[in-house]
């Protein structure tokens, strides 16, 4: 312990705040998608790459290990640690002249280097399932492969540069000659064992031929020693040998890919088989005609039960019959006529299959979508459907295609053979298998069952000269393998390239080469038995990672997978019979920092759900756990809302008055006390006191307009150029348009019960007058009802529908974004300005519980009221959170960070939304004034006949 501590002494001086030792942190960070666990002694954020040379001195100089984590969704256990985890956010693209290729940094998440590429119709040749979460330092470490890319376009084969970072803390970028150079001229001796090591292989012939055989099919179990085949040169051997290395050999920084094209025509047909061994056999029949099938996905009978429970799955999964199994394939081409020739000549090969059901072929992208969904959601939702207290096991092997039967039915085999209900998908045209299994290891047959199947596994693919690792990286799990795979002459090569660049082993040890024979099965991840209100919603958490990208808190302080996963190790400790003094001191820190990383840090946005192929909404947590401090203080308000209304404006008014004071003094007392902060561009009293009807003779047809409670406080801010309130605004649009306006009764007194969240009692209170008032003014849902703030509509539409099912009422709730669309706008005359804005949705135009058009309204109406619609599309909440923007200003600040540096790059004059509270939040951090969308359309409406 002495190195670590000596390490992080020297650590916390360079990096300060960013060095975290606490128990809680380490337990979050030491998450990953793989089946084990491990608790880093410390986790250090690295901001660039002179940092992270930093650290490599300081682990060389103090002994201690370092693990580089991306994304944490790698499988094998190459991204954990029990020493010093390092994780790196920088993200910069740069897209090369004509876009023959693309730089990434280490942070970038592969799906945005595709989105950089789209315009060009390319993309980069990795494609794994993960692409919309894994980052590029994880893709090019372990050449994650995928769906259509095979082996031709993998990292390997489409890398032109790295910059790297070696093991003395120097830096090689290969794209740069005079770099290139120098280091050749500084590191000697590196360079002449590594010639020296490719000299040898290539000299026996018998080992050349042994490598080049093993790379012919996916396989990423070991190094690269190809790259020792392939190549002569130095820069380029020393490009490729770091691709699949996992951290082992260095630290990549930033990675350069040969850009690939992006065929733009696509048709897809998802098959269906009688069992996965007539499936089998119409994989060779699609490996003949590989050259014009670009993917050819296998999923068993008990993937295809996994997901009948998702909506809009097509007819055909839910008439499979026991055994069935589908294969989802894909065409594509440079035009549709060479792609509509290339269906007419397979499809009477796969019609002479004799498939379930009738070959259909799909153009229709909506529908491929909804199809790929599916499969790339197969790993986390059928992990989420095993049985309970089980532990997620996913392996990843390869045949050759001609042994791809006899493979399967090896592993089918094994599964009888040691109890395991397994479940089998991957991509079957290049011969690569995924599977699942769930032992319980508490359980200890299971365990041991699970320690037998994996040796014997290993043995069975080496019979085949397969890959006992295709595609997921060698990690932890097959480390005691690679020998038994290569055989002693190459294992020996690959120790030697450990040694040539990792000399002291400061780089991930034990993983891909480990002394430990049996590492696969040590520190896996405990099974949680314990079952409460909020593990039934979560429960089925796999800690993949697909949900953090979008979650305001990444980077700040718990994303939900590590919120998930916090809850639980709480629940298993408190669980547990018998702590010992670690266990209780673990726990207590565990508790002691969730109240707020876990729980009042939450923004409660519920974006993760729309990411999780579970739609597992982790704001539960906070949900099911915070309870309000103050209910005698939560009942008085609801029950004298509409007296208390004024008050509000009033304390506005007074703030508003005396700014230069108010504004410093909030911030000081909210140093102490955790009172709101004023920030800037805060809202003005909104001057509006009542809310008639508004009669329009003309009307052809009415809404009922609900205006919620912030924006009948709320007025715009002092920087803006309209002052006008929201409901005057709104007014003028619907008298151009011809629309009457009918305002519920006692609508001062009315909210939609998201101001009382923590308190239920009160929320459904309120909730129900205001149903009954809504009910009311729209005839019973006759008439449609809009409200003019997103969140609110949102809660608006839930408790409709829950009280309209006990009171048989259908009430049709619209957020105004919407209904102006929809309803408004047809009946205006827009003229567009030429002027640049910004758009911005808030996540309540997005929840995955309802399917809208909301955030697309809001963009629509945008694009038709100005020349230039500029929008951020990485923030997908902006961290506000209805009150916490003002009582915990640094969660917006840093949910906004990179929307920031957007507009810093691309002006506007203004911006527009639909939530005041967001709004008020946009502004203050951009400087620039936020409306509602409608100020804007108001703006360019005028009636049709001027």
């Amino acid at each position: 312990m002495q190195s670590i501590n000596a390490f992080l002494e020297v650590a916390k001086e360079v990096f300060k705040e960013r060095v975290f030792t606490d128990y809680l942190r380490r337990f979050a960070y030491g998450v990953d998608a793989s089946c084990y666990r491990y608790i880093p002694k410390a986790v250090v954020w690295a901001e660039n790459e002179q940092e992270i040379s930093t650290l490599i001195k300081l682990a060389k100089q103090f002994d201690v290990p370092l693990t580089f984590r991306a994304a944490g969704t790698s499988l094998s256990g190459q991204a954990c640690s029990d020493s010093v985890l390092v994780v790196c956010f920088w993200r910069e693209i740069k897209v090369s002249h004509n876009a023959e290729s693309i730089w990434c940094d280490c942070g970038v998440i592969g799906i945005e280097a595709n989105n950089a590429l789209a315009p060009y119709s390319k993309k980069i040749g990795p494609d794994p399932a993960t692409l919309a979460s894994a980052q590029i330092g994880g893709i090019f470490s372990n050449n994650s492969s995928g769906m259509c890319c095979g082996v031709k376009q993998n990292s390997y084969n489409t890398i032109k540069s790295i910059r790297m970072i070696l093991s003395d803390g120097s830096i090689l970028d290969t794209s740069d000659t005079e770099s290139f150079e120098a280091f050749c001229n500084t590191h000697t001796e590196l360079i002449s064992e590594l010639m020296e090591l490719h000299e040898e292989v290539n000299v026996d012939t018998e080992l050349k031929a042994r490598i080049a055989k093993k790379f012919s099919i996916k396989n990423t179990t070991g190094y690269s020693l190809n790259a020792l085949v392939d190549f002569d040169n130095p820069k380029d051997i020393l490009n490729h040998i770091f691709i699949g290395a996992e951290g082992t050999l260095g630290f990549v920084s930033r990675v350069e890919y040969e850009a690939v094209p992006d065929l733009q025509h696509k048709a897809c047909a998802l098959l269906f088989f009688s069992d996965i061994y007539a499936a089998t056999e119409a994989i060779l029949l699609f490996a003949e005609n590989e050259k014009i099938i670009s993917a050819a996905e296998i999923m068993d009978y008990a993937c295809l039960q996994s997901v009948q429970h998702l909506e809009g799955v097509p007819k055909e999964i839910l008439e499979i019959q026991e055994g069935n199994c589908a294969i989802l394939i894909q065409l594509e081409s440079q035009d549709r006529e060479t792609l509509e020739k290339n269906i007419a000549d397979l499809t009477p090969k796969i019609e002479a299959l004799k498939t379930r059901f009738a070959v259909r072929f799909s153009f229709d992208k909506v529908e491929q979508d909804s199809w790929w969904l599916i499969r790339k959601g197969i790993l986390p939702i059928a992990a989420g459907s095993r049985p309970k207290g089980s532990t997620v096991i996913t392996e990843d092997i390869c045949f050759f295609i001609k042994d791809f039967t006899k493979g399967i039915a090896e592993v089918m085999e094994l599964f009888e053979k040691y109890h395991f209900k397994g479940i089998i998908f991957g991509h079957a045209l290049s011969g690569n298998v995924h599977f699942i299994i769930t032992p319980n290891l508490n359980q200890e047959q299971e365990a041991k069952n699970f320690a037998l199947f994996m040796e014997e596994l290993a043995h069975r693919v080496a019979k085949y000269q397969g890959s006992i690792k295709a595609e997921h990286g060698t990690g932890r799990m097959v480390a005691p393998f690679v020998e038994l795979e290569w055989g002693e002459k190459a294992y020996h090569i690959h120790k030697r390239i450990k040694k040539i660049f990792d000399k002291d082993n400061i780089f991930n040890p034990d993983v891909i080469i480990s002394e430990d024979k049996a590492i696969h099965t040590k520190n896996l991840k405990p099974s949680l038995e314990h079952n409460d209100a909020v593990n039934a919603l979560i429960g089925k958490c796999m800690e993949c990672g697909f949900c953090e990208k979008h979650c305001p808190t990444l980077g700040f302080t718990l994303t939900p997978r590590q919120r998930i996963s916090v809850y639980q190790e709480i629940c298993r400790l408190e669980a547990k019979s018998g702590l010992s003094v670690q266990e209780k001191e673990e726990l207590k820190s565990l508790k002691e920092g969730y109240t707020y990383f876990g729980v009042e840090s939450c923004a409660t946005c519920s974006a993760c759900a729309n990411l999780c192929p579970l739609q597992i909404d982790t704001a539960n947590i906070a949900k099911l756990t915070k309870i309000g401090k103050s209910p005698n203080t939560a009942r008085f308000v609801a029950k004298n809302f509409e007296t208390l209304m004024p008050i509000f404006k009033t304390s506005l008014n007074i703030a508003n008055a005396t700014q230069e004071i108010s504004k410093p003094f909030s911030k000081t007392l909210h140093q102490w006390e955790k009172t709101p902060i004023m920030l800037d561009y805060f809202p003005t009293a909104n001057p509006k006191k009542e809310f008639h009807n508004i009669k329009n003779p003309a009307a052809t047809q009415k809404v009922v307009y609900f205006s919620s409670c912030l924006n009948r406080v709320f007025a715009p801010p002092k920087e803006a150029e309209d002052k006008r309130s929201i409901q005057e605004v709104f007014e003028a649009l619907c008298q151009k348009a011809g629309i009457e306006i009918i305002y519920p009764q006692n609508l001062l007194g009315l909210c939609c019960s998201k101001a009382f969240k923590d308190y239920k009692e009160s929320a459904m209170q309120v909730a129900l007058k205001s149903f009954e008032a809504l009910k009311e003014a729209s005839e019973d849902g006759a008439i449609p009802i809009v409200c003019d703030h997103s969140a609110c509509a949102l809660e608006l539409l839930e408790r409709a529908q829950e009280f309209g099912v006990l009171k048989n009422v259908c009430l049709k709730i619209e957020d105004m974004p919407s209904f102006v669309l929809e309803s408004v706008i047809p009946n205006l005359k827009i003229t567009q300005k030429q002027d640049s804005i910004g758009v911005y949705a808030p996540c309540a135009t997005r929840h995955y519980k309802h399917k809208t058009n909301n955030e697309n309204a809001i963009l629509e109406i945008a694009k038709l009221c100005a020349s230039d619609v500029k929008v951020h599309s990485g923030t997908k909440c902006c961290g506000f959170a209805g009150n916490k923007g003002f009582l915990d200003p640094k969660l917006n600040q840093h949910a906004l960070s990179s929307f920031v540096k957007f507009y810093e790059k691309s002006p506007i004059t203004k911006g527009y939304s639909s939530s005041s509270t967001c709004e008020i939040g946009l502004s203050a951090n951009t400087q620039k004034v936020w409306q509602h969308i409608i100020y804007l359309l108001d703006s360019c409406a005028q009636k049709p006949n001027i």
